[in-house]
């Protein structure tokens, strides 16, 4: 419990920069969404008539713009892209701190097996990462609120924000994963970031290129895309344990090796 409040101290000034960016996010994004709603069907033809590739980068699908809902489905990716590189990041060097710091050996010399210091920075991170969650929820309910006319928004974020939950989690532990195998644990937070960045760029390519369709079950990206969860089937079924499973797998991952290398300091 010692190691679980000290890691959570030691990420208190960063949790906080980067809810306090969330929050930035949703209220700049908001700011526009009152001129691309007056606007009507003009911004949907301007839309429509950027190429696909360019449309698919910046992540505007084939919704009302015009429409709250619509407009959330957009903004939702930028939020899922920094909830991710928070998580990935996050899981990796909570890992890899020790030894970043050189004070592996200090913390491994008292009487704690490895698999309690793994439980708690885990257990940690995972705090972290649903306080963040919940301030990223909590802000869209308040501020797209103000804009709500009617239109069913909250069910919308709270199917968006299930997704993104389960991603969160699936990047932490990536990054946890890859800072447990690698010898060298501090490269582990840009080789998480790149993973990371590797299947926004995959998701991408699915949407421009309709051929490579049957990649999509190797970006998770593609398993909870706004359009579909709040237009179409929601939260699909197979996605759900497809994370899960990811999830166990990268877990036992990050035990096992973790257990089996050795500590630099």
């Amino acid at each position: 419990m010692n190691i679980y409040r000290k890691e959570l101290k030691s990420h208190r000034k960063s949790l906080i920069l980067w809810s306090i960016g969330v929050i930035l996010m949703v209220v700049s994004g908001m700011g526009k969404y009152e001129a691309y709603s007056t606007q009507g069907g003009s911004i949907n033809a301007l839309v429509g008539d950027i190429p696909q590739s360019l449309r698919a980068v910046l992540g505007f699908s084939d919704v009302d713009l015009s429409t709250l809902t619509g407009y959330y489905s957009i903004l939702f990716l930028y939020l899922l892209l920094m909830a991710t590189i928070h998580a990935a990041m996050l899981g990796a060097s909570i890992i890899a701190k020790e030894e970043n710091d050189k004070t592996a050996e200090f913390l491994f010399v008292k009487p704690v097996s490895r698999n309690t210091v793994i439980t708690a920075k885990l257990l940690a991170a995972f705090t972290n990462i649903v306080i963040f969650n919940l301030v990223t929820i909590f802000s869209l309910l308040f501020i797209l609120g103000k804009y709500n006319t009617g239109e069913d928004v909250n069910r919308a974020i709270a199917g968006t924000m299930t997704g993104m939950f389960l991603l969160q989690v699936l990047f932490m532990v990536i990054g946890s994963a890859l800072a447990s195998c690698k010898k060298k644990p501090k490269t582990a937070a840009s080789q998480a970031a790149g993973i990371l960045l590797f299947s926004y760029i995959l998701s991408v390519a699915i949407d421009v290129n309709e051929n490579i369709e049957g990649l999509k079950y190797l970006t998770p990206f593609k398993y909870f895309e706004a359009k579909n969860v709040i237009f179409g089937n929601g939260l699909e079924t197979i996605y759900i344990i497809l994370s899960a499973v990811l999830i166990i797998g990268f877990i036992i991952i990050t035990y096992a090796t973790f257990q089996k290398r050795d500590l630099n300091n």
